[in-house]
């Protein structure tokens, strides 16, 4: 990395140069080899599944923290862009430094004091600059937008009328799918991806007062006052805390180690509207210290028309994942809502079919419209190729018109019982769709990945058609605050017509052991 000229760099030097790194710290800032340690907040559950597709895309091993829910990677600064690209990760950071071993002092004040001293100690240097690298990729973005959008108006200023899709012609038609082009997802390289980067962001500098440091270069300001002005940001400090043993508040930590911030940079404090956000987040003992770099969560994107239980984008991915989609599966959601699941696919598994299905025509007609939504905008950004095989239908969850054994994956999200239907119906609603679904997949080969918080009813439905289906892999998830599961079924080899004279009490010739 360069030498920086900044102000602020410069004051960080002074205040840290000649003091040694604090006990227990591990540097996440490999100068000579220019890495940065990326941190990254995942779906609770699918932290290994992220993991995966970080070595798959980056080629770069992943460390998954104890605390729940994040993981850990070092990467060539240049690689930057690519991060932004993942489909598994929901928000962003680059670590200052890492304490997996960071003593508390006995006494609330001590340890509070330690905090404050701690961001004197920090080398905030190299994390700075990411951040600003990050803030620069962001502004050319929001400019290729900008100029797609106008060349977009000029050239098609009534095309969004086109967009219309009639519910009432997708409710009145059970059986009848409406064919999508949507142009085909290109095949990227890494070393293609430009700097640009879609990131799923808001305006992240929106004053004068906060405009990047890179461009305040050169400025000539009639006095002093005006250059510390010009120079100055504004930031925040959130601290998430998991642990019993703590002698002090999130609120305590965030107050004192912001405090200390403020002296050393001179930044100014302000809660809503901050350019730059320090996270301090601690797990039992171990303290990691980093600045953010995504302002609104990467699971925000494909989804435009939502429904009463939209699913983020980062969990259908990690379900689909767990279903090892192969090139010419046929992938149905019969339950898909919004048709987040199935999108995800489209976009991500191009080679195969994916079908969407829903007994609710509002949900057929959301879904359908946000694949018009993403074929638009694909249209707008000049990307012409086949489009891809993809369908949405209205049908009866417990009779899909479909064949036996047609279907090679079944990737859905199952009524949890309390948005949408009840714990009641579930009873009955669960034995029912599981027999209709190992109907239409394929013996042997076949495999479900099943989303539910109702997991009693689930269980108790499974153990019924065990001659069907058997239980391979389960993960545990938080979906807004609910405790639920992801249950990775194999479809046995028992042909469906067989299976009705099969004897429940039996135990299936097929046994999955639960990893």
């Amino acid at each position: 990395m360069q030498e920086s000229s900044d102000p602020v760099m410069n004051s960080q030097k002074a205040n840290t140069e000649g003091k040694p790194a604090p006990e227990g710290a591990d540097c996440c800032l490999n100068q000579e080899e220019n890495l940065v340690t990326i941190g990254a907040t995942v779906p609770t559950g699918f932290e290994y599944t992220a993991s995966d597709e970080v070595k798959e895309k980056l080629g770069v091993k992943c460390r998954v923290s104890k605390d729940r829910g994040r993981i850990y990677f070092d990467i060539p600064v240049d690689v930057l862009p690519q991060v932004h690209q993942l489909k598994s990760l929901d928000n962003l950071f680059v670590v200052v430094q890492e304490f997996l071993h960071y003593h508390f002092e006995e006494t609330k004040e001590a340890t509070l004091q330690g905090f404050m001293q701690l961001a004197s100690q920090l080398p905030w240097e190299g994390a700075l600059q990411v951040w600003r690298m990050n803030n620069t990729l962001k502004k050319r973005s929001r400019h290729k937008k900008s100029r797609q959008q106008c060349s977009a108006n000029e050239e098609k200023p009534n095309d969004a009328e086109n967009l219309h899709i009639d519910s009432l012609s997708l409710a009145d038609s059970s059986d009848r799918m409406c064919n999508l082009d949507i142009p085909e997802t290109p095949n990227i390289l890494p070393s293609d991806i430009p700097p640009k980067c879609d990131f799923s962001c808001t305006e992240h500098l929106a004053a004068k007062e906060a405009a990047p440091l890179s461009e305040r270069k050169g400025e000539e300001h009639d006095s002093v006052a005006d250059s510390d002005s010009a120079s100055l940001l504004k930031f925040r400090v959130t601290c998430s805390r998991a642990g019993e043993k703590h002698n002090f508040t999130s609120n305590d930590a965030a107050r004192d180690f912001g405090g200390a911030i403020q002296d050393l940079f001179h930044w100014k404090a302000d809660m809503t509207k901050f350019d730059i956000e320090v996270l301090l987040n601690i797990h039992q003992n171990e303290v990691v210290v980093g600045i953010a770099l995504t302002e609104e969560s990467l699971h925000r994107r494909n989804i435009t028309h939502f429904g009463p239980t939209t699913l983020r984008s980062t969990l259908a991915y990690g379900m689909l994942r767990l279903c090892n989609p192969q090139p010419a599966d046929i992938i149905i959601d019969p339950m898909c809502g919004t048709g987040a699941i199935p999108i995800e696919g489209a976009m991500e598994w191009p080679n195969s079919f994916h079908l969407a299905g829903d007994n609710n025509g509002m949900a057929v007609n959301r879904a359908a419209n946000n694949f018009f939504s993403i074929q638009k905008k694909r249209q707008d950004k000049g990307r012409i190729s086949c489009g891809i095989a993809a369908d949405v239908a209205q049908w009866d969850i417990c009779n899909i018109p479909l064949k036996t054994g047609s279907v090679d994956a079944i990737v859905t999200d199952m009524p949890f019982g309390k948005r949408m239907g009840s714990r009641k119906t579930n009873w009955d609603l669960y034995p029912t769709c599981l027999k209709e679904m190992g109907r239409i997949c394929r013996p042997g080969s076949g495999r479900a990945v099943l989303l539910t918080q109702d997991k009693k009813c689930f269980i108790k439905a499974i153990s019924k058609l065990r001659y069907l289906w058997c239980k391979s892999h389960t993960c545990w998830v938080n979906v807004g605050g609910l405790h639920a599961a992801v249950y990775l079924l194999k479809r046995t080899n028992t042909s469906f017509e067989k299976s009705e004279h099969v004897d429940n009490s039996e135990p299936a010739a097929d046994v999955c052991n639960d990893e």
